[in-house]
């Protein structure tokens, strides 16, 4: 069963989706995009500065229109028996899988972009990586720290993402370099994403979400929040608003992909960060299958 995966923020680079230009259907839903975002973002993508990319305003539109004019150039070769997103990319597996149009998902992800960039604002927070630790210590000593720290990108097996305040972060790498991580490395990120300091924007993000219409998917989606396979128009409005404090459970969603059959993994969009990801995680599986007695 073939599983389509799309990257979420951080997989952007200059030149992304230049060649996907050439191709008439996909220029027009590139001038399509800029007319709606106000700004020619196509321009920023294909001849832009690492800088103008990373911008929030920037960033996420970019990625979501490479991943999904990427799989419309597909064509009849794009036959998803399940997807799924990781973070943003969440909206464009949605689009990729007819669940939401290509203007709709393009004006959420562009309101989704703007409410993170207040959120980061309204409070200096970051992100950090934790590798080299079980996620259940990781979550103890986050739970132990006075400030707002949480798990939030759980990626692979050791390999954990934390998101919080800056006192907070800087407390909890602190500990858990103690505790034996081999990294324990601050992100140059410019919020806590995934975190409860992201309330603010879930709020503003909520009425954009409940007021979009949403289709069962053409199959299965599996997302962040609860990654089971799901095709319920209001469950999946429900777990893309709840996305946005809550936590990115990458692992749980490749396992239970694996455990529903799929048996050929491809990432639809730029980079191929995501395939890194499955691998380190079906040779946990595989590794903790061969360890059960039989």
């Amino acid at each position: 069963m073939k599983a389509y995966l799309f990257p979420g923020q951080g997989a952007q680079f200059s030149g992304m989706g230049k060649e996907l230009y050439e191709n008439e259907e996909a220029r027009v839903m590139f001038e399509k995009a800029n007319d709606i975002i106000g700004f020619r973002i196509s321009d920023i993508m294909f001849s832009g500065t690492e800088e103008e990319l990373k911008q929030t305003k920037v960033t996420q539109p970019a990625i979501f229109l490479h991943s999904v004019i990427l799989a419309k150039s597909l064509g009849d070769d794009f036959k998803p028996d399940m997807v799924a997103g990781h973070s943003l990319g969440e909206f464009s597996a949605l689009v990729a899988a007819a669940a939401i149009s290509f203007e709709d998902g393009l004006k959420l992800v562009i309101a989704r972009a703007n409410a993170m960039q207040k959120a980061c604002e309204m409070q200096p927070s970051t992100m950090a990586a934790i590798l080299g630790l079980a996620d259940d210590v990781v979550e103890k000593i986050c739970d132990e720290i006075d400030e707002v720290v949480v798990a939030a990108n759980y990626n692979c097996p050791g390999q954990l993402v934390i998101s919080g305040s800056i006192e907070g972060i800087d407390i909890a790498c602190a500990k858990l370099t103690e505790a034996g991580a081999k990294r324990a490395l601050k992100l140059n990120v410019g919020g806590a994403f995934h975190s409860p300091l992201m309330e603010p924007a879930r709020i503003e993000l909520k009425e954009a979400i409940e007021n979009t219409t949403i289709l069962p998917p053409v199959c299965p989606i599996y997302q962040n929040v609860d990654p089971r396979a799901q095709t319920d128009p209001e469950k999946i409005k429900f777990n893309l608003i709840t996305q946005l404090t809550g936590a990115v459970r990458w692992t749980q969603t490749v396992e239970q992909m694996l455990a529903d059959g799929a048996d050929e993994f491809i990432e639809v969009g730029p980079g191929n960060v995501l395939q890194g990801l499955v691998k380190k995680v079906n040779r946990a599986v595989q590794t903790s299958s061969a360890a059960v007695p039989v």
